[in-house]
């Protein structure tokens, strides 16, 4: 994703919120940073808003970044293994803490007779079987822990071949004696005995964790009835810690090989690919991008450029979701994995690839709205006979009944949408009865002073709801503001939608057609109904307080209280009557309830 100041609102709105990486790449195409995330579109949003809670580091590497590339995975811990991988392969220049040799560990089980159960950082497949690899060592240590007191396994580096325990080479040690180990060096425990004690270690290491769960929960449960409440604590953080152990990965992974992994979504005009190149059973490099097709290519023939373009030894294994051509299975190996990791490895690039094609359709959707959203806007533009294209419109409406609570409400839109953040409601202050020409003046004036005041932008173009009465009233205001002249304003009726400028008595009339008029009657339909809904909510609140003083032994003071713990009647009708009576005691609390039942 390329980012330019113009589209970065639209890039931060399609990440994703998954787990993953993201690199960011510099002008020249150089990888300068790769981070982790728990969730993609809140990390990498917060690098581009709020600037001032950012470091000078922070700020130097953000005004370098010109695209950003992201590798979505299955768990946050993949997340973390992931970026070490890319780092340590790719060295970013911002990545000061991480550019060390650190890996992370792998529990092995020993090849030699009566295995070992070890914990190791580096890989040697000659040694044993490997599992992880962890990016919580706390988790890992809490298993290894679980092993020696589920399981008497041995912990010394002997060589117990049947020749050495035959001669008596060795004595049991002090873990004999503690009852940690059934002293195979002495024959004391059958070979065949502890090789199922290590089976029970791998199905755990594989994840089938109830043994060990059970075992935890029931010796906290022992802990708790024997009142020894500080071991439970212990046996409970073991236990949680469990739940936090990363059996199995995909971005690293010891039971693959090295390999290139393609995966490949076409449609008619356009091929979506993702790219994994594997070392040491990981994942150290990535991309995922769009290719657009010339002719009516087959994703056989897309998996072969791409082949072409990524691999680097074309004797290395393939694997895909493509069913590769007899010419491309005749250059090189090629599987289409159906179980297994592999499979699973297929799974997660073509995650990926699904995330791209949905952003890739969504930003053509966007674009494509955009696109009638600015020839809307340009018919408006004509139609009105404006100076300048009006991307930034506000709206006015009022709202009473017989004069009661008036209210009024601006709703804004940019670039032809809402812009709902910028929707403000009014109470009216300076005006007595249902006066709609006198509530406008006061709305329209205390806006744009405001807006002139703090020196905000003004809109392109103003719409009041109403005829030539609420206009000229609204005029006035710009004029006592001296900005009349600077904003464009209009009035439309709802008779026969007829637009009224100032001064001009003869209204325009647009095609009911026309897609300017019918983005005016947007508007004002939107700024009626926010205005409706402010009245309508002062109204009940206004009636409430009514209703409520009129209870006999209810005062000011208690309305006052439960308005502002309440905030509305609605909310307060589905207190109860023991909660009421927690903030306004037992009496007062009945005879709310009661009041407000009757009114059901």
């Amino acid at each position: 994703m390329e980012i330019t100041t113009e589209n970065i609102s639209e890039v931060l709105r399609n990440l994703p919120q998954d787990a993953g990486i993201y690199k960011y790449f510099s002008a020249e195409g150089e990888i300068i940073y790769v981070g982790k995330a728990k969730n993609l579109k809140s990390r990498v949003s917060s690098y581009f808003q709020k600037s001032n809670q950012l470091s000078r580091k922070t700020l130097r590497l953000v005004s370098e970044i010109r695209r950003i590339e992201l590798t979505v995975v299955n768990t946050e811990m993949d997340a973390f293994l992931l970026e070490n991988n890319l780092i340590k392969e790719n060295q970013p220049k911002y990545n000061i803490l991480l550019k060390d040799d650190k890996t992370y560990p792998y529990i092995c089980i020993t090849h030699e007779r009566f295995p070992r159960v070890l914990a190791v950082r580096s890989l040697d497949r000659t040694l044993g079987t490997y599992y992880g690899p962890y990016a919580s060592v706390k988790a890992m240590n809490t298993m290894l822990e679980l092993f020696r007191e589920l399981f008497p396994i041995r912990t010394c580096a002997y060589d117990l071949s049947e020749e050495n325990i035959r001669k008596q080479k060795y004595k049991a040690c002090l873990e004999y004696h503690i009852k940690k180990c059934k002293a195979p060096c002495e024959a004391l425990q059958k070979e065949e005995e502890y090789n199922r004690e290590i089976e029970q270690i791998r199905l755990i290491l594989k994840g089938k964790m109830s043994i060990a769960k059970n075992y935890f929960k029931q010796k906290m449960q022992e802990a708790a009835d024997a009142w020894a409440f500080e071991e439970a604590q212990v046996l409970k953080e073991k236990y949680e810690a469990l739940d936090k152990f990363q059996t199995k990965s995909m971005v690293a992974n010891p039971n693959v090989t090295d390999l290139d992994v393609f995966t490949i979504s076409a449609d008619e005009k356009t091929a979506y690919y993702n790219f994994f190149h594997i070392q040491n059973g990981c994942i150290v490099r990535t991309q995922t991008a769009v290719l657009k097709k010339k002719l009516d290519e087959t994703d056989s023939t897309i998996l072969k450029h791409l082949i072409v373009e990524f691999l680097e030894n074309a004797e290395a294994k393939i694997i895909t979701n493509v069913e590769p051509d007899e010419e491309l299975l005749e250059h090189f190996t090629i599987t289409v994995p159906k179980i297994g990791d592999l499979k699973q490895l297929i799974e997660l690039s073509y995650k990926n690839v699904l995330y791209l094609k949905k952003e890739h359709l969504n930003r053509k959707n966007e674009q494509t709205e955009n696109s009638t959203q600015k020839r809307v806007l340009e018919t408006l533009q004509q139609d009105l006979r404006l100076l300048h294209l009006p991307k930034h419109i506000e709206c006015f409406d009022n709202s009473n009944i017989q004069g009661t609570n008036p209210v009024a409400s601006m709703v804004c839109f940019r670039d032809g949408k809402p812009a709902k953040k910028d929707y403000r409601h009014y109470n009216i202050k300076t005006v007595t009865g249902a006066n709609d020409f006198a509530s406008m003046h006061e709305i329209v004036t205390r806006r744009y002073k405001r807006l002139k005041e703090e020196r905000q932008p003004l809109p392109n173009l103003i719409i009041v709801d109403g005829g030539k009465g609420q206009l000229s009233s609204a005029v006035e205001a710009l004029k006592e503001l001296e900005l009349y002249g600077a904003i464009p304003i209009i009035g439309i009726a709802k008779r026969l939608e007829e637009i009224y400028y100032p001064e001009d008595e003869v209204p325009l009339y647009l095609s009911k057609k026309s897609e300017s008029l019918r983005l005016i009657q947007r508007m004002r339909d939107e700024a009626h109904r926010f205005a409706i809904t402010f009245h309508r909510q002062k109204r009940s609140n206004n009636s409430l307080i009514s209703r409520l003083e009129e209870i006999d032994g209810i005062g000011e003071k208690t309305v006052k209280i439960l308005l502002e713990k309440y905030k509305s009647v609605l909310k307060i009708k589905k207190i109860s009557e023991s909660e009421l009576a927690e903030l306004v005691g037992r009496h007062k609390a009945s005879l709310v309830k009661a009041t407000l039942e009757e009114e059901k």
